[in-house]
């Protein structure tokens, strides 16, 4: 049978390194975020890219906007739960606390930046949104779930794709004026280096359940059980 999942063994340095950064580049504008009173050094930036993403509204773009907008955050928690009880009934709990752990964590982390950083959103936006521009929630919801999907695929198509969605929800993000340009990357960075610290940690045990899982499900690996015993039996 084949695998679908296929996690791979990777040195601890290869992931712990990039995820410090990832979170010290997630910090940094933060910090100056607040220490420049909603206007920081790289506010050029963010509005250039406002300017340049609004030149792109059309009636097409506003409607595929609008279902990013749900999967971005709503439906990438439902899609996490998703994951996470699957991969109970695939025999896989620690993977599936690898999933929670990771999605809970950039969901409570990103809350919180929110409110100690309380950045403004940008003006007119398309959407409802709540308080606090910095990080984006969608941006780090999709980040975590994509992220955690392509480490425990473990094969690179799912690797490109994880980075084909997360730059369209970064794109949906801005395009829709709900946040800076300098949100959305702040929301990618949290989530990824968050979810490689965790990866880290649950790696090995993560690849070795893998190993051992034959790729049925509970109910069937039961099933199997029963209809063994009854033999013997016999």
């Amino acid at each position: 049978m084949i695998r679908v999942l296929h996690p791979r063994p990777r040195p601890g340095w290869q992931l712990v390194i990039p995820g410090v950064l990832l979170l010290c580049a997630f910090a940094v504008p933060g910090v100056l975020i607040m220490a420049g009173q909603g206007e920081p050094a790289f506010n050029r930036v963010d509005t250039g890219w406002q300017s340049y993403v609004f030149s792109l509204h059309s009636p097409f773009w506003d409607g595929v906007n609008v279902v990013l907008n749900w999967a971005g955050y709503a439906g990438m928690l439902f899609f996490h739960v998703v994951l996470a009880i699957s991969l109970l009934i695939w025999q896989r709990p620690k993977a599936a606390l690898f999933a929670a752990a990771s999605g809970i964590t950039v969901l409570a982390l990103t809350q919180l930046a929110k409110a100690v950083v309380g950045r403004d959103r940008p003006e007119g936006a398309k959407v409802l949104t709540d308080t606090g521009s910095y990080p984006s929630g969608h941006v780090s919801a999709t980040t975590a779930f994509l992220l955690v999907l392509a480490v425990l695929i473990g094969r690179w198509w799912m690797a490109l794709m994880a980075v084909i969605g997360v730059v369209a929800m970064m794109i949906s993000r801005t395009y829709l004026s709900a946040h800076w340009f300098s949100d959305v990357l702040g929301g990618a960075c949290l989530a990824a280096g968050i979810v490689l610290l965790m990866w880290w940690r649950f790696r090995d045990i993560c690849i070795k359940e893998n190993e051992i899982a034959d790729g049925r499900t509970i109910w069937a690996a039961k099933a199997s059980q029963r209809r063994q015993a009854a033999g013997q039996a016999k």
